[in-house]
């Protein structure tokens, strides 16, 4: 089960291969109940419960978009009142120099815009991307998981890991294809 190429380079961890999405979150509740801390999931498409029985927080991206947001607003905002009542201060039609109502479009596009900018870089930041390689594709049948396949890495990590016991652990689980994968 570990070939020579795991042996002599660093392990990244287990994978077994599981049929369908309720089998998988099975084998990752029971992973965890186990004792491992340190996993991970690759399916072809969202699998409802995987994110309980793995134990992943809420995502912290909430807490980077809103204040960007909040500050693409006050952005709009300050420029409108300052182009309109310092720069280049014009009465036209009676309406004040600066008023809130007209100013709510250039502020709701300004907060929408740098939200978007806030998750999108957020999410790359969170995830660790780019990253051009990852020690998944290294398990023989990684185009599985974009597939039919539903794999569950327990990787080396976790303080629990052992490479035999790991293995052994998801193939009684049910696993198929099981193999420690090196980085």
């Amino acid at each position: 089960m570990i070939g020579a190429k795991a042996a002599e380079s660093k392990l990244y961890g287990v994978v077994g291969c599981f049929s369908d999405g309720p089998e998988l979150v099975d084998a990752a509740r029971a992973v965890r109940e186990a004792g491992y801390t340190k996993l991970d999931a690759c399916t072809p498409f969202p699998v409802h419960g995987i994110d309980e029985a793995m134990a992943i927080p809420r995502s912290p991206i909430g807490y980077i978009v809103f204040p960007i947001g909040l500050l693409g607003t006050i952005s709009a905002l300050l420029l409108i009142w300052y182009t309109g009542a310092i720069s280049y201060p014009l009465v036209i039609g009676g309406k004040p120099l600066f008023a809130v109502e007209f100013s709510i479009p250039v502020t709701f596009e300004l907060t929408v815009l740098f939200a978007a900018f806030a998750a999108v870089l957020g999410m790359f930041a969170l995830n660790g991307l780019p990253r051009l390689h990852h020690p998944i594709f290294n398990y023989r049948q990684s185009a599985k998981a974009t597939d039919d396949g539903f794999l569950l890495v327990i990787e080396a990590q976790d303080p629990r890991f052992d490479a035999e016991k790991s293995a052994k652990l998801l193939e009684s689980l049910g696993a198929t294809d099981v193999e420690v994968v090196a980085e």
